[in-house]
């Protein structure tokens, strides 16, 4: 029989390997923190998260078919100077609050995933990222603690009082990752200056005419079709910031349909991929991005769980976002039985130009969460 526990409550852990589950109306981030007896991490690589899931004794699981964000604890793995692990929940969309949507911990035995512990916190109000739960040494036991502790500044917050150094962006980072070569048949770079352009796999376009910079709006359209009559195909194209390490920034999707105060903004979900036209859109202002953004990915991932050889006609589109001209277009033309596909890329150059690349490689991914490592690669 599990435990309900209420703010402040502990019960003795009946289990080495736990697997700390927090649910929330809201999209959630799940992170665990190693600390010492002084309550600080031993340094940054104590902080155990979705880009950084591997610590000694803790591991982060993202949410995936069903399953939320967790973190893993193992209680026998845990270096001698780790007397406690915190688990932090902070929500995806900054602009949001836990005001009436509180999280609840659901801890379990990691190896037969029976429920051990359960927890609520009570009603929140303006905090962005809450410390849920404790699970933490004493004498020779480990037990776990109900928390509920609240930060308005995010996670930036817990990360900060724990230790953890939180740097802000250079203004404008060298970019590691090597820029896309401009190429076609015949031509050493490909830009706007002929009109509409024809992207193979693999080809780029730099967004130029006449030698200078066309367009501050773009609109990336993708579409698709069903291979099959009767049958709706649930795809959700997203958009991936990435700074110069290839590090996400922020993910446009249906969850989230506006980052950077609106300089990306989604059109919205299609569940069926049905009708004419684009079946999703999303706008990106080029001018409004902050500097540290210097690569977007565009990528298509099926979150009903189809394949992609369940479907066809996959495409994406490059428009002037003013005036609604196709400039780039890109089909696929094959598909292979995966859920996920990289569609393409804008990659920030030195000189400030904006290069298109067509990419279409496809990867086992059903979430945008999930299509942020194959993405990062393909920079």
């Amino acid at each position: 029989m599990s435990t309900v526990l209420t703010q402040g409550g502990n019960t003795p852990l009946t289990a080495t390997r736990v697997t700390v589950e927090v649910t929330a109306p809201k999209a959630l981030d799940v992170s665990g923190l190693l600390l010492t007896e002084a309550g600080k991490v031993r340094s940054d690589a104590d902080f155990v998260f979705f880009n950084a899931p591997n610590g000694p004794g803790v591991t982060h699981r993202p949410a995936s078919g069903g399953s939320p964000d967790a973190v893993t604890v193992d209680t026998s793995a845990l270096p001698a100077g780790i007397t406690r692990v915190v688990v932090t929940a902070s929500l995806d969309d900054a602009a949001a609050t836990f005001a009436g949507t509180e999280p609840t911990a659901t801890v379990r035995d990691a190896a037969t995933g029976r429920v051990l512990v359960t927890f609520t916190p009570p009603r929140l109000g303006r905090e962005t990222a809450l410390v849920v739960v404790e699970v933490y040494r004493r004498g020779g036991s480990w037990k776990i603690r109900a928390v509920g502790q609240g930060y308005a500044n995010g996670l930036a917050g817990i990360a900060t009082d724990f230790g953890v150094s939180v740097q802000a962006p250079a203004p404008l980072p060298p970019k590691p990752f090597a820029s896309p070569t401009v190429s076609s048949p015949g031509s050493t770079k490909v830009t706007l200056d002929k009109g509409r352009v024809n992207l193979v796999k693999g080809a780029s376009v730099s967004l130029e005419k006449n030698g200078r910079p066309f367009l501050a709006s773009v609109r990336m359209g993708l579409g698709w079709e069903p291979a099959g009559r009767g049958r709706d195909i649930d795809l959700d194209a997203s958009c991936i910031a990435f700074d110069a390490q290839r590090n996400k920034v922020e993910t446009a999707w249906f969850m989230k349909l506006n980052i950077f105060n609106g300089a990306i903004a989604h059109s919205g979900d299609n569940l069926t991929g049905e009708g004419e036209g684009d079946d999703e859109a999303i706008t990106v202002h080029l001018e409004g991005l902050p500097p540290q953004v210097c690569g977007l990915v565009f990528v298509v991932n099926s979150f009903s769980g189809q394949r992609f050889t369940e479907i066809k006609n996959a495409y994406c589109r490059l428009l002037d976002a003013t005036s609604g001209q196709e400039l780039v277009r890109f089909d696929l033309t094959r598909s292979e039985p995966h859920t996920g596909v990289v569609m393409c890329k804008l990659v920030r150059q030195y000189s400030g130009e904006w290069v298109m690349t067509a990419i279409g490689e496809y990867v086992d991914a059903k979430t945008a969460r999930g299509m942020v490592q194959p993405a990062a690669a393909m920079l």
